[in-house]
């Protein structure tokens, strides 16, 4: 698979398989390349985790936590289509991106843990102006502050 990377290929494979608009043949295809690939659709199967070192790159020179963090935007994007929100979502799927609370996760938890990553990008050098401004207006909203 020269000038592809061989977990993006698997990842699109794994969402086709899952994707009620596709067809059962193109299903079988693609379950077909996994195998060969030697990757698994199985639910008992270790799931990579989906983290990737900073400033990691596939083949084609993309950073791939940006790539991630790009179909993540695409979700909470009001001017993005449907259609386009569905294929990001599968695409994150396959990378192992959980949109449901863990188990045991109460709302108050989260609400810390997502204030805390604001606080977070506020002391971060590689965080925009912009982004600040944005993490503070949030904690102070949401009592973060």
């Amino acid at each position: 698979m020269s000038g592809h990377d061989e977990r993006r290929v698997a990842a699109g494979l794994k969402a086709a398989i899952h994707n009620p608009n596709v067809s059962e043949e193109a299903k079988e295809r693609a379950q077909e390349r996994l195998q060969g690939m030697g990757t698994t659709t199985s639910a008992t199967q270790e799931r990579d985790t989906g983290t990737y070192p900073v400033g990691s790159t596939d083949e084609a020179g993309h950073e791939t936590n940006r790539v991630l963090g790009g179909y993540k935007a695409t979700l909470h994007n009001p001017n993005t289509s449907e259609g386009a929100k569905r294929h990001a979502r599968e695409i994150l799927e396959a990378d192992g991106y959980q949109f449901e609370r863990p188990e045991g996760v109460t709302e108050d938890e989260h609400q810390v843990r997502v204030n805390a990553g604001y606080k977070a990008s506020l002391n971060n050098p590689r965080v925009s102006d912009e982004a600040k401004l944005h993490a503070e207006e949030y904690l102070r909203e949401h009592g973060g502050l």
